[in-house]
């Protein structure tokens, strides 16, 4: 049996797409909290 024309999964596509960017996004925000965490660290270690 052919597959029906035009998208077939695109809700569950979407989904996908949304979650992939979540992780991405916290991702980011959680490396940028790190290096703003060891930069406090590092700047009282020296003062």
């Amino acid at each position: 049996m052919p597959k029906p024309k035009g998208q077939k999964n695109g809700n569950n596509k979407a989904k996908h797409s949304k979650l992939m960017a979540q992780k991405k996004n916290k991702k980011k925000a959680e490396e940028v909290l790190r290096k703003e965490r060891l930069k406090a660290i590092i700047k009282k270690a020296k003062g």
